[in-house]
């Protein structure tokens, strides 16, 4: 094992097998692809590692329009097109007008950096197989200048997923993967004092039980996530309101409980 090892920090707390997964996966020198329903630390796992290992993270966010080749470099032909028309100075130097993307940035980068490559499941499904060699080779070719870019040291690569799509086998396979598991009360503790270090227990644990019968309604559509929960303590603690009436009046429920559905549900169940 790698002597660069990730642990629990001061801002996150990461259970024993995510915190063996992360490591596994530094030193196997693999993208650990990370999934869990949403809430679970997923996006702050990449911030937690990079921080408690002093390395700069870089985040690539993943949108529905996303293409692959982003992520390596763009050739902006419209800039070079307007300097022309100017008369601007070096336009024929074409590597003026090449951007690296994310992934580009890591690669090129005199330190090891932390890629973030941020719900991935979000792009095409042929994303993933079009990074298929460069997450591979940590290079790649730099058509129009003739370079080639290949990493100066092979970056921490973190890649989150909401599992809206399946991701192709073959990508996968070149993973470490992990899924979070949505927190236990006993974690879930911990998370929150991290957040609201004086806490009152008495109002903590009445929010928590609340918390977790809103979660085990059956019908219920969007369960609610530990950044919720984190979000409705705060409210009740600045509400001060009595810790004996938060499960039977469920006060600023609307911080948990997000769709008109499961508000009227849990409201009927509460009463």
């Amino acid at each position: 094992m790698s002597e660069m090892m990730f642990s629990s920090t001061g801002e996150y707390v990461a259970s024993e097998e995510l915190m063996a997964s992360v490591n596994v996966a530094i030193a196997l020198k693999k993208p650990l692809l990370i999934k869990g329903e949403p809430g679970t630390g997923k996006t702050m796992l990449a911030q937690a590692v990079s921080k408690a290992l002093g390395k700069k993270l870089i985040i690539w966010n993943i949108k529905s329009t996303t293409k692959a080749q982003e992520g390596l470099y763009v050739y902006d032909t419209i800039q070079r097109l307007y300097d022309g028309q100017f008369g601007e100075e070096g336009v024929d130097d074409i590597s003026r007008y090449i951007k690296l993307g994310k992934l580009g940035e890591a690669f090129d980068s005199d330190e090891q950096v932390v890629l973030l490559i941020d719900e991935i499941d979000k792009a095409d499904l042929e994303f993933p197989n079009d990074l298929l060699w460069e997450l591979d080779q940590m290079e790649f070719y730099i058509n129009e200048t003739k370079r080639t870019v290949k990493a100066k040291h092979r970056p921490i690569v973190i890649i989150t997923s909401n599992a809206e799509k399946e991701l192709p086998d073959a990508f996968l396979r070149r993973c470490i993967f992990h899924y979070i598991d949505f927190p236990n009360p006993e974690l879930m503790e911990q998370i929150v004092k991290v957040h609201h270090p004086n806490v009152e227990e008495a109002l903590l644990k009445s929010a928590m039980e609340a918390f977790y019968d809103i979660r085990a309604m059956r019908d219920i559509r969007k369960k609610p996530s530990t950044s919720e929960l984190i979000d409705w303590i705060n409210a009740l603690q600045v509400g001060g309101i009595p810790t004996e009436k938060i499960k039977s009046t469920l006060p600023f429920i609307g911080v948990v409980v997000k769709k008109d559905e499961d508000l009227e549900l849990v409201k009927h169940q509460a009463n």
